[in-house]
């Protein structure tokens, strides 16, 4: 109770402070960016072509933002894609407290197995990741040995084009919510 507490706090702090610009402001090309982002992703993992194949929509977030030194944050701006066209826009945000240090940006996919996993997104004021659906972390191992036959959870995350450095451990919640770009 506290942890979210202190979570929640922390994040007002930091993300009530951001500037405006750091919000998308045209939504032509942040669809633009994820579908470029996923076409990448797809190039450099084959395995994620047949599953955004298989998956309801994919949402693609380009360029998340991710600092901190004692108290962190991270921010991106994202696109929900249903059938090859986008259909929401969505921002993810985050805090982290503990014993960390560096930035760095990345880009991140959430592929939607299900319309229950797709549901969530929605409901309330907002997705938190970790609650709900089942979400998996992927990376290019684990996509070597996975096939649409081994596919049994809700939500399969994808991070991709990290720069930067980030070290450390701590606590930290993060939270997708829809937008509305200009």
């Amino acid at each position: 109770m506290l942890r979210k507490a202190l979570i929640g706090v922390i994040m007002s702090g930091l993300f009530g402070l951001a500037p405006h610009s750091a919000i998308a402001t045209d939504a032509a090309q942040l669809s633009k960016d994820a579908e470029a982002a996923l076409r990448s992703l797809y190039a450099q993992v084959p395995a994620t072509k047949q599953l955004g194949q298989k998956a309801r929509a994919v949402l693609v977030f380009p360029k998340v933002t991710k600092a901190g030194l004692g108290v962190g944050g991270q921010y991106g701006d994202g696109a929900l894609i249903k059938g090859g066209k986008t259909v929401g826009y969505y921002n993810t945000a985050g805090a982290s407290v503990g014993l960390q240090a560096g930035a760095q940006t990345y880009g991140y996919a959430l592929f939607f197995m299900n319309d229950n996993a797709l549901q969530q997104i929605d409901k309330a004021e907002g997705f938190e990741i970790g609650v709900g659906p089942t979400v998996v972390v992927m990376d290019e191992g684990m996509a070597k040995a996975f096939t649409t036959t081994t596919m049994k959870d809700d939500i399969y995350a994808f991070i991709f084009g990290q720069k930067g450095l980030m070290a450390g451990f701590g606590i930290q919640g993060n939270k997708i919510t829809k937008i509305n770009p200009k």
